[in-house]
């Protein structure tokens, strides 16, 4: 599983994880039962604390992303398809919000940003 902390991120270092972790497990990339790594081995890969991936665990589990078994590790959890659905839908938004910030910054229009919007779903 491949994590990237950024030290420039105003973002701490255990939400960085979690949202990297919780990105894996909508997209699909990470599914039901797949292991992660070790809390010391993730630390260690990261050049990290463990209280730190140790936070971020504790975190993805409070939500329902992960369960842990003593002396086996941490486990992907079985993910509600309707939930995945609106945390995809929550991404989307959040993307567009984006894109409409950075159009009024450089004066675009609703209708330029329709007609690129139709044309790039029209070429995928």
């Amino acid at each position: 599983m491949q994590i990237l902390i950024s030290n420039s991120s105003k973002e701490p270092i255990y939400q960085q994880i979690k949202h990297q972790v919780k990105e894996k497990i909508v997209s699909s990339e990470l599914r039901e039962g797949d292991a992660l790594p070790s809390m010391r081995q993730l630390a260690k890969d990261l050049h990290i604390s463990v209280i730190t991936t140790k936070r971020a665990y504790e975190e993805l589990e409070k939500e329902g992303f992960i369960y842990s078994i003593t002396g086996k590790g941490s486990f992907i959890a079985e993910q509600n398809p309707d939930i995945i659905k609106e945390k995809k839908l929550a991404t989307i938004e959040d993307k567009l919000v984006e894109v409409i910030a950075n159009s009024k910054e450089l004066g675009l229009s609703l209708k330029d940003i329709k007609e690129w919007l139709t044309i790039l779903y029209e070429e995928r």
